[in-house]
């Protein structure tokens, strides 16, 4: 093997530091649905109903995502021009003071109306932090890695996101087991926000030891930064390769939404699992859906991303079939073999960057990647459950339903990017 294929200790140093950054940062963006329900009485006047409470709630956890396709895309826009480290280190300090924020903030019966004013800001902050974090940590790692180790590096950037939110449940699960309920809703779920602040402050100072991409010095050493605003040079030159882009993160959000985060729910609502049951099968199924991410780069570099969308969108499908089918009618130890699996293809998530790398020039790829990726989970994020909630109305299993349809979505889309990208990798 040349050198030119051999991840060197630096390469391993910037994969390991972005990884476990965007792990820690993505722990801070979900561990507010953890503790939703105490929020909502802690936030808001005790005159509202637990409804209204609730849906408040839920309405600040939006807003961190409709503000991830401008943080995204303003962020990018100074990544592309003045360097992609900066950005980096900055969407890491806009996530971990927010929730340190959350975490030490008085509460309505203290400070009144400013409360749920003031947690509405941390989450747009928080929102804006996340939306920069994603793509630049995939652009900086495929701008310092090998050429034939770029999908292996995206692989396990993504297992970091999952680790992120298995590290939250896996928090949430301490809290609940080390506290009763009293405490918890009187300090305890303080706990997760502070922790997850000051992780995201220790990750910020490693990744000081962070190097500028060589892509980018070279482009500034050679005065090939962008001359105009990357966005509009994005949307002018590179309609095809945004459109791919935000259909193949549609695949990533159904795959972490519906299969993921979504399914305890399922399983105990619909279907009459513990609850401890059904938290213990979503763990394993992230750690099989962090492997899935980690194999399915590693096969990219191998044989193309195009590729390995298609057979793993149509692995989702069909083992979400048999998943689905079987659940309510087999032994429950089968269904948590079946959900491992699930979680396993629904690696093939793992890929969806390393296409958006390949799509978009070094000069706007920040912007490009972005876009496309915020944008798309900005839409997807918000239509998701609700459309699974309608098509649950007519059948249990109507989370199969929507997880069909994204897969075939997926598999054509998969046929459009190996035709433009990959049979004429230099037609952009």
């Amino acid at each position: 093997m040349t050198e030119q294929t051999r991840l060197s200790s630096e390469d391993k140093r910037t994969l390991g530091l972005s990884s476990l950054g965007g792990a820690l940062e993505f722990y801070d963006f979900v561990i507010y649905v953890f503790y939703a329900k105490i929020i909502a009485e802690l936030f808001f006047p005790t005159t509202l109903s637990p409804f209204w409470a609730m849906l408040n709630t839920y309405g600040i956890f939006a807003a961190g995502y409709f503000f991830r396709p401008l943080g995204g895309i303003v962020m990018a826009h100074f990544g592309d021009l003045v360097g992609r480290k900066r950005l980096f280190s900055l969407s890491i300090l806009l996530m971990a003071l927010p929730t340190l924020m959350i975490g030490v903030m008085p509460t309505y019966a203290e400070i009144g109306l400013a409360a749920p004013l003031l947690l509405l800001l941390m989450r747009v902050v928080q929102g804006i932090a996340i939306g920069g974090e994603i793509p630049a940590a995939w652009t900086f790692v495929s701008e310092h890695v090998p050429d034939k180790k770029i999908g292996f590096a995206n692989g396990l950037l993504t297992a970091g996101l999952s680790l992120g939110i298995l590290l939250g449940a896996l928090m949430s699960l301490f809290i609940s087991l080390k506290f009763n309920e009293a405490e918890i809703h009187a300090w305890a779920w303080r706990i997760p926000f502070i922790a997850g602040g000051i992780f995201g402050l220790i990750a910020l100072y490693l990744r000081t030891y962070l190097k500028e991409t060589p892509v980018f010095k070279a482009m500034q050493a050679k005065k090939q930064l962008s001359k105009e605003l990357p966005v509009r040079q994005v949307l002018a030159s590179h309609k095809s390769a945004v459109m791919i882009g935000m259909l193949f993160t549609w695949f990533l959000t159904g795959c972490v939404v519906v299969i993921i985060l979504a399914m305890p729910n399922l399983l105990t609502g619909s279907f009459g699992f513990q609850r401890a049951d059904a938290f213990q099968m979503q763990s394993a199924a992230i750690l099989m859906q962090m492997i899935g991410c980690i194999l399915a780069g590693l096969l990219a570099d191998r044989f193309g991303a195009g590729r390995i969308i298609a057979l793993g969108s149509l692995g989702v499908a069909i083992i979400a079939g048999i998943f689905y089918h079987s659940l309510g009618h087999v032994h429950s130890s089968t269904i948590f073999g079946l959900y491992m699996l699930l979680g396993l293809f629904s690696g093939t998530v793992g890929v969806v960057s390393y296409s958006m790398v390949k799509m978009f020039p070094a000069q706007i790829r920040f912007s490009g990647i972005s876009f496309s990726y915020n944008v798309a989970y900005a839409i997807a994020g918000g239509l998701t459950l609700p459309l699974v909630q309608w098509l649950s109305l007519y059948s249990d299993i109507g989370a199969m339903y929507y997880i069909f349809a994204l897969c075939m979505i997926t598999i054509i889309t998969s046929l459009f990017y190996r035709k433009k990208f990959e049979a004429n990798p230099n037609k952009n």
